[in-house]
């Protein structure tokens, strides 16, 4: 089953996608997250209506998550392309902020203070049963599903001025396009996942390489903070990110930045110049 959700007159939508409709299965503000807590019986039977996927505006697969826990250096790879010579001894987190998302089809803000704006595939989970200290053998039975991440980092502040900075710029980190749910998935450690900035790809991996594989991130971020239903948690990125290309290679105003995941599709982002906005 693949979930989205959308924008309506007064607020916001969840539905099923279904053939070409979607089936409207939810409105208004923390209604998803309400619904995943019940359960996939949720998001069966016949919904509220039926709408035209080409005639809404999509947000994010979860537009107000609790909290959105992303994992950092977290492929093997990526770590030695950053200059580390092992990898870190614990996983390696930050938050983002939900101000920074952006849904599939909208457009990531490159910031009027840096041009050093760069783009990171990831796989998103969605957690469906939260807890705490929720042990690895369990941790797969307590999410909901699946979503593809763009963790667009600005990196002379990330690197200059602070990790929560250069991760959480305003409208920086595309979510989408959908949920796609757990019973979809067979093995989420072993996915394939590819980055194409303007049609060439420049990051081409699997989550099989992942350092801290997913039982073990929901293990270890269940340990210090409670997952609740409906948390997004960012497992990292693999190698070939701009910042570690000779020379960087930065996304600019006019771009298009596509992350597609194995079973999941493809998230699709414009990329736009702050200052455009301000111009419009």
């Amino acid at each position: 089953m693949k979930l989205v959700s959308y924008a309506i007159a007064g607020g916001e939508a969840f539905g099923r996608l279904d053939g070409d409709g979607i089936v409207e299965l939810g409105t208004g503000p923390q209604a998803l997250r309400r619904a995943i807590a019940h359960g996939m019986q949720a998001f069966e039977g016949p919904g509220l209506a039926t709408r035209d996927p080409g005639g809404v505006e999509l947000l994010p697969p979860v537009p107000d998550p609790g909290k959105i826990v992303c994992i950092g250096k977290n492929y093997k790879a990526h770590v030695a392309e950053a200059g580390h010579a092992a990898p870190p001894p614990f996983p390696s987190l930050f938050i983002r902020l939900t101000n920074t998302l952006v849904p599939h089809g909208g457009n990531l803000v490159r910031p009027a203070l840096s041009d050093n704006f760069d783009f990171e595939g990831e796989l998103a989970l969605i957690i469906g049963r939260g807890g705490r200290h929720i042990a690895r053998e369990d941790a797969l039975g307590h999410i909901f599903g699946y979503a593809i991440f763009n963790d667009a980092s600005v990196r002379d502040f990330q690197f200059k001025h602070s990790l929560a900075a250069g991760k959480n710029f305003f409208a920086s980190g595309g979510f989408g396009p959908a949920i796609t749910t757990a019973d979809e998935v067979a093995d989420p450690g072993r996915l394939s996942l590819r980055t194409r900035l303007n049609g060439a790809t420049v990051q081409d991996a699997t989550t099989a390489d992942l350092i801290y594989d997913i039982p073990f991130i929901i293990n270890y971020v269940s340990g210090f903070t409670p997952l609740e239903p409906g948390d997004v948690i960012a497992t990292g990125t693999p190698e070939g990110v701009g910042f570690a290309r000779k020379p960087p290679l930065w996304m600019k105003h006019g771009d298009t930045i596509e992350v597609e995941i194995e079973t999941l599709g493809t998230l699709r982002n414009g990329v736009i110049d702050e200052t455009s906005l301000s111009q419009s």
